[in-house]
């Protein structure tokens, strides 16, 4: 049933860091935003289920998710066209816990695999809770054509170590890794200068380390937790910001790598 609903959605690509804290869903909401705003059909799972943060992200929270008839899942719309499904969107409110055992977890994340109408999209963005346990190797091991993994990282010496463990974790499970972005690298001054408040090169070190691509970095802004927090989708409010810039420059990496002289 899974395979036979991915089969209209061109490349799956799953989100994932190896642990909580360094914006991996706002990395997976702005990729989203970027890849449709370069003219790609897209749709975003937010796989966390105990904390879903992507519809407040993605300026979707407190629409719901409606199911027709036959049991299929209607995701709900962002803006830019890209399509949203998450558990979040379920609950009777956004501060209502998710109190689940892990069955009933693994019996969600199928469902959601299994009955959402995504229709025909380029790109499905998997956003993964963070870590590398039983909900990272279900969605994987569910989804068996699987495009690849990106990997979300900060410039620190402990996110080096769990980002090792993410690596060792797509290695495992034989799952492509599509390469490694950085987050919160630097801050931008007025007069354009860079600067990088917790050092400089960590993602792009243990990128060449373990023989893969380095995608990028995204520079920190303050007006993202403030958009973050008003529910305020970044990319679309702040289009011109250093940050949505990268985006759109990560965005057009991940479409020549994944698709290539496919066009």
């Amino acid at each position: 049933m899974i395979e036979e609903n991915m089969k209209k959605i061109r490349f799956k690509i799953a989100i994932l860091s190896g642990k909580g804290g360094v914006g991996k869903s706002f990395v997976t909401a702005s990729l989203a935003f970027a890849l449709s705003y370069l003219g790609k059909r897209v749709g975003v799972l937010d796989a966390d289920i105990y904390g879903p943060s992507i519809p407040k992200m993605m300026g979707v929270q407190g629409q719901p998710v409606l199911a027709t008839g036959e049991g299929r899942l209607i995701p709900v719309t962002a803006p830019l066209g890209v399509k949203v499904l998450s558990i979040g969107l379920m609950l009777p409110g956004e501060d209502v816990p998710v109190i689940w055992r892990g069955a009933m977890t693994t019996s969600a994340i199928r469902e959601m695999l299994a009955y959402a109408d995504w229709g025909e999209l380029d790109y499905l963005l998997i956003d993964l809770p963070p870590g590398t346990g039983d909900e990272q190797l279900t969605i994987v091991q569910l989804i068996k054509d699987m495009t690849g993994a990106i990997i979300v990282t900060i410039p620190s010496d402990v996110s080096r170590v769990v980002v090792a463990k993410a690596i060792n974790f797509c290695k495992k499970l034989n799952l492509n890794i599509l390469g490694i972005i950085e987050n919160m690298s630097y801050f931008v001054c007025p007069d354009g200068s860079k600067h990088y408040i917790f050092g400089e090169g960590a993602g792009r070190r243990i990128a060449e380390q373990y023989g893969i691509d380095f995608l990028g970095e995204i520079p920190i802004d303050p007006r993202i937790s403030r958009a973050n927090d008003r529910g305020e989708p970044f990319f679309v409010k702040y289009p011109d910001s250093p940050a949505s810039k990268a985006m759109i420059e990560l965005a057009r990496k991940v479409i020549e790598k994944v698709e290539g002289g496919q066009g």
